[in-house]
């Protein structure tokens, strides 16, 4: 009995860890949001437009007057995860003509630990 209660609760505990992984954690989003400093930033453009409030905008839109590409002008795209996820894997794959050399962030904790951290912002 014991043994059928426990392969229950780890059978139940199993999806939820998959889904707080998922959602990722913002504060290890900060660490691995570091390299992505060299380019964007919260507060004003750079080399990259500013990030602040990014999630839920529409794509090559509202960031003070930056150059954004024609690619992603027009990509028709919205900042939500999925989307982020995409772009931020391999920004070229989703939107080819995009001027962000950036190759990608391939681990997917790290994609979500981003990902929740620009949510906070």
């Amino acid at each position: 009995m014991r043994h059928l209660i426990l392969g229950a609760v780890l059978a139940l505990s199993l999806p939820l860890a998959a889904q707080a992984q998922e959602a990722g954690d913002a504060a290890a989003g900060e660490k691995a949001f570091a390299p992505c400093k060299a380019c964007h930033n919260f507060e004003k453009n750079g080399v990259g437009p500013q990030l602040k409030g990014i999630v839920g905008e529409k794509a090559g839109q509202g960031r003070d007057g930056y150059n954004f590409s024609a690619a992603l002008k027009n990509s028709g795209i919205t900042w939500d995860e999925a989307n982020l996820k995409e772009w931020l894997r391999d920004p070229k794959a989703k939107v080819p003509g995009t001027k962000m050399v950036f190759p990608g962030i391939k681990d997917d904790k790290k994609l979500a630990d981003v990902i929740a951290y620009l949510k906070t912002k």
